[in-house]
């Protein structure tokens, strides 16, 4: 961001300079020594005078898009009708294991176990609906984080044990991932989204309309817009989410009811006649494996962990941008990067040792990480 250049009567004077400038202005015949009345009194303005210039130059800062924060951006970016959105909830699905005809309420609180010695706590889910364990002695019933935010996002099989036990009822798991929780927006998430608002400004259906009208929907962290992509007419909006994943069907819904319902009837955002389809991304799992030599300073574990981390930020930091192919050196780059790792040898992507290519309408997602010494 460039430095915000102050008005002069802001930046030129320091305090000193403000009280020399200030005891100029005192009669000759008076005393304006060091410790005089006049010089004290005088010096304690100053002091005030001085701070106050400071936070006017705070103040002006206030009034920029690209320097403000907090409730102060919210102010900026209504101005354009842009709100900054809120924390929304993970859902899916457990499979609960037990007797015929036991009944599972909904609100029935299930979680994922608390892991102490990488200070992991659980995660709580309700049931979003009544439900009956059938014949075979299972039942399917969806499931909502109890609170909002991305750590809902679990994988597979961590959701296991019952928060109260409940007769009949044996076991708990959820055999996919649970999506769609997403953190309070961020202010550097709301100023990107403000970016592209004012700097790419929608016109009768363009692609930025597709874009910012996408954006707008809770959950949604980035979108692509695909014109013509199956004949005249016809718009694809693929999303990713706030952790620059594929997004999942409930945010997908949304954006679809938002932009074009369907069948298109009631309000629409999209221009009438503009057949709009909204996906989520397609995943290209990166399964990475390779042999390390180890500093002795890290477990193996540890530098897999480590490794897993940046590496995930590394996807999110391309995902859907002008160069979305995850790159064979980078990742090498990564792993020799990570702390506990002195070199390594036979890194493999995907089995070769070449890129990663990922095309319009995908995005590079970590798989299965597999390092040995």
């Amino acid at each position: 961001m460039s430095e915000t250049i102050l008005p002069a009567f802001l930046g030129e004077e320091n305090e000193q300079a403000i009280l020399q400038r200030m005891l100029s202005r005192v009669p000759e015949d008076i005393d304006k020594n060091e410790g005089s009345y006049i010089y004290d009194a005088l010096a304690a303005v100053t002091a005030e005078l001085a701070q106050l210039k400071a936070e006017m130059s705070q103040y002006i800062n206030l009034g920029f898009a690209s320097k403000t924060f907090g409730k102060y951006l919210d102010l900026r970016c209504q101005e354009h009708g842009l709100s900054r959105r809120n924390a929304v909830k993970a859902a899916g699905q457990v499979k609960i294991i037990g007797t015929p005809g036991t009944m599972v309420p909904t609100g029935t609180v299930v979680s994922t176990t608390a892991d102490p010695l990488t200070n992991t706590r659980s995660v709580s889910f309700a049931t979003t609906a009544t439900a009956t364990i059938a014949a075979d002695g299972s039942v399917y019933v969806g499931i909502e984080a109890v609170e909002p935010g991305v750590k809902g996002n679990v994988s597979a099989g961590k959701i296991n044990l019952m928060a109260i036990p409940v007769s009949g009822i044996s076991s708990v798991i959820n055999e996919s991932t649970t999506t769609g929780g997403c953190d309070l927006e961020s202010d550097s998430a709301l100023l990107s989204r403000y970016l592209v608002k004012v700097q790419t400004p929608g016109t009768s259906g363009n692609k930025a309309d597709y874009l910012n009208w996408a954006l707008e929907v809770n959950g949604v962290g980035n979108a692509q817009v695909i014109p013509l992509w199956d004949g005249p007419g016809t718009v694809k909006v693929v999303l990713l989410d706030t952790e620059s994943k594929p997004a999942g069907q409930a945010i997908v819904d949304t954006v679809q009811a938002y932009i074009a319902p369907e069948p298109a009837r009631g309000e629409r955002k999209a221009p009438v006649g503009a057949d709009v389809t909204v996906v989520p991304a397609a995943a290209i799992s990166l399964d990475i494996s390779a042999a390390v030599e180890c500093t002795g300073t890290k477990t193996l574990s540890d530098i897999r962990i480590s490794f897993e981390k940046a590496l995930q930020e590394y996807l999110k930091s391309i995902a859907f941008s002008s160069d979305p192919t995850a790159r064979y050196v980078r990742i090498g780059s990564l792993l020799l990067d990570t702390e506990g790792v002195k070199d390594y040898s036979n890194l493999l992507v995907n089995g070769s040792e070449s890129n990663a290519v990922v095309s319009e309408g995908q995005v590079a997602v970590m798989g299965t990480v597999n390092l040995s010494v």
